[in-house]
């Protein structure tokens, strides 16, 4: 009972966020014909591509349009930041406000993020839907892996969510944050297989750019949902996000403490 009253206000701020995108149905209905549209733009480039050279051993041209159509649905997760209201608190001060409830700043702003998450969630059904009529999607080659590939998903959602409050508290020394999340973003997109599989990358750059957080995001699920990764090389994957997670959330626990009294020390 008391874990849930605990809870209660969290999940609250979760059916919010639900609630306030659900809003915008318009956006909600483009987003939709927009990932279709870009759905059919990836299988003509790489159909193209794939004509003209030869296909990598473990990427044939089905494997690859499924790679990016299953990346282009994590994007709609992905790119949920629930974290950028800390940077407009600081901007505007209403965060000294915020430091006075009773319930954790950071805890209301993944609950938020998660609400937004849900909605985001269901638009991958109908567009998984009408991208089965451009495409053919693979599903994972066993049970297991797909099971392996929700835990690489939700440790990813983590790692994600970490890296963006990480970002946005640097908003209390320069209260300005979209330059450094524009050049993070843009090294994101290239570096963590969101876009061209890393597998595409040659020898040590790969190895080096398969060990980054960018890759526990989008690579790591993305290559077990193939089966590129299997068998022993899928719990190191997951420890290896796992690791991530704890060093973003130490990271992230570092920069809200000396940002907190960074605001008490100049008055709120």
């Amino acid at each position: 009972m008391i874990f849930a009253r605990v809870l209660a206000p969290y999940a609250q701020f979760a059916s919010k966020a639900f609630q306030r995108e659900a809003t915008y149905r318009v956006e909600v209905f483009s987003e939709i014909g927009s990932l279709v549209l870009r759905v059919y733009l990836i299988r003509a480039l790489w159909t193209a591509l794939y004509a003209h050279n030869p296909a990598p051993p473990n990427l044939p041209l089905h494997a690859i349009i499924t790679y990016s159509t299953v990346a282009l649905l994590l994007s709609l997760i992905f790119e949920v930041d629930g974290t950028r209201q800390l940077r407009e608190k600081i901007r505007l001060g209403t965060i000294a406000t915020d430091l006075l409830k009773p319930v954790s700043l950071p805890g209301s702003l993944f609950s938020d993020g998660v609400g937004m998450t849900l909605l985001h969630a269901l638009t991958v059904i109908p567009s998984l839907l009408f991208a089965l009529l451009l495409v053919h999607v693979d599903h994972p080659a066993t049970a297991a892996a797909g099971v392996a590939f929700l835990a690489a998903f939700a440790l990813g959602y983590g790692v994600n969510f970490l890296l963006n409050f990480c970002m946005n508290c640097v908003a209390f020394w320069t209260l300005e944050t979209f330059a450094l999340q524009l050049v993070v973003r843009w090294l994101s997109d290239l570096l963590s297989g969101a876009v061209i599989p890393l597998s595409f990358f040659p020898g040590l750059f790969q190895s080096a750019l398969l060990h980054l957080p960018f890759a526990a995001v989008y690579s790591t699920p993305l290559l077990i949902y193939l089966g590129i990764l299997r068998g022993d090389r899928i719990p190191q994957a997951l420890l290896e996000q796992a690791a991530w997670l704890l060093v973003f959330a130490a990271i992230a626990a570092l920069a809200w403490s000396r940002g907190r009294r960074r605001v008490v020390l100049q008055g709120g």
